[in-house]
C-alpha cells in the first residue's frame, strides 16, 4: 500500500519539477526511499518518520537541486542518510558521487545502498571533512541541513577547486548566515526550490570565492 503511494507521489512530483527519469530509475529511488525508511527505526537517519511526507521531503527535495548539478565529479559533505547524494546520484548516472559523512553507522547506511541499488557511480567515505585528501579537488560540494555556511566553507574550502562552488541547501533563506561567511567567500546565485507537497520554504544558495563570481 504505502509503495504504490509513494509511487504515485514520485511521479507526479517528478512530473510538476519537469525531471523525466525513466522508470528504473523511479524504481531505484523507491526502492532507496523503502532502505531509508527500514534502516531509520535503528539508526535515526532521518527526522522525517511520516511515511506520506518521504517522497516530497526526501526524494523530490533532494532532487530540487539536480538543475544545478553541473559537474562531473561531485562530492556531499555531511552525507547523512544519503540525501541528496543518492537520488541525486540515481538520477544522473554519468556523473561521480562522493558521499562524505564522519557518522559510521551512516556510512555503513550509504554502503549498503550503494550495493542493493547497484550504483557503480557512489563512493563512500568515513572521515571528517577536514581530514579528507581528494586527488583532485571538487568543482561542485553540495550540502543538505549540514551545518551553518561559515563552517561550511571554514571545514570543506580546502577540498574545493579555486573556481568551484558550494551547492548549499537550506531552508528559509540564511540572512544571518550569508551575512557571517567569512572574507573571500559569497552568494554567487540563489534560488527558491518548488517542492511539491513540502510545507515551508526552501532555498539553494550557491556559495564560492569572491575571485570567482558569476
Amino acid at each position: 500500500m504505502i509503495h504504490s503511494l509513494w509511487q504515485g507521489q514520485l511521479q507526479d512530483g517528478l512530473a510538476a519539477m519537469k525531471l523525466p527519469l525513466n522508470s528504473d530509475q523511479q524504481q531505484r529511488l523507491l526502492a532507496f526511499l523503502t532502505l531509508l525508511n527500514k534502516w531509520n527505526r535503528a539508526y535515526n537517519l532521518t527526522a522525517v518518520r511520516d511515511e506520506r511526507e518521504m517522497v516530497s521531503r526526501q526524494l523530490l527535495d533532494s532532487l530540487s537541486i539536480l538543475p544545478w548539478v553541473t559537474t562531473a565529479q561531485l562530492l556531499d559533505v555531511g552525507a547523512g542518510g544519503g540525501l541528496p547524494g543518492i537520488p541525486l546520484a540515481i538520477a544522473l548516472p554519468d556523473t561521480r558521487f562522493t558521499l562524505l559523512d564522519s557518522n559510521g553507522k551512516k556510512t555503513r547506511f550509504l554502503q549498503q545502498c550503494v550495493l542493493e541499488l547497484g550504483l557503480n557511480n557512489v563512493e563512500v567515505i568515513h572521515g571528517r571533512a577536514e581530514d579528507c585528501t581528494p586527488d583532485e579537488p571538487y568543482t561542485q560540494i553540495s550540502s543538505r541541513a549540514f551545518t551553518a555556511l561559515d563552517n561550511l566553507v571554514n571545514w570543506c574550502g580546502g577540498l574545493l577547486a579555486n573556481s568551484g562552488e558550494f551547492l548549499a541547501m537550506k531552508g528559509q533563506y540564511p540572512d544571518d548566515e550569508v551575512a557571517a561567511l567569512p572574507a573571500g567567500w559569497q552568494v554567487t546565485f540563489s534560488e527558491r526550490l518548488g517542492v511539491p507537497g513540502a510545507d515551508g520554504e526552501r532555498h539553494l544558495l550557491m556559495i564560492a570565492r569572491a575571485a570567482h563570481s558569476r
